[in-house]
């Protein structure tokens, strides 16, 4: 008999180290061919091809030597769940050079032994004082993302 929490685990340590190489078709193929990767900076992508562009365009675009350490995996097989520490080196001007580390928690729902929906929760504004934006910035983002958390509560 399998162990989904071992299964699980294997998964999303495969995804998560593709994306730290920068290798998003790797990390693509860890989800069902539809499946959804909601990155709490970036917002969603659904499908492959918008997870493998999210990884090369988006991540590795904007922040390099990244490091994303998995534990406390859970899963009964349809949903998991990890604790994770995660950092960056940032490439974003005004934070060039910048070490930005943050943890959190990634919660998936799985289908056929793959990902269908993959989202996180962190402290967000914590990274962004990290990497020195102004406060009027960090005060924009912040509001933006606690509507999309209201309006998605709806």
């Amino acid at each position: 008999m399998t162990d989904p929490t071992n299964e699980f685990r294997a998964l999303i340590e495969r995804m998560t180290q593709a994306i730290c190489r920068g290798e998003g078709i790797a990390a693509a193929a860890c989800f069902v061919p539809d499946g959804v990767y909601h990155d709490g900076f970036y917002g969603e992508f659904r499908c492959r091809d918008a997870i493998r562009g999210m990884v090369e365009n988006h991540f590795h675009a904007n922040a390099r030597d990244f490091s994303w350490v998995l534990s406390d995996a859970l899963s009964n097989g349809s949903l998991g769940y990890a604790y994770y520490d995660f950092s960056y080196t940032s490439k974003l001007p005004g934070s060039e050079g910048v070490r930005v580390f943050f943890s959190g928690v990634s919660r998936v729902r799985l289908k056929d032994g793959l990902i269908s929906q993959y989202g996180e929760v962190f402290d967000r504004g914590m990274a962004l004082v990290q990497m020195n934006f102004p406060p009027e910035r960090i005060t924009k983002s912040l509001t933006r993302w606690a509507a999309e958390e209201k309006a998605a509560q709806k």
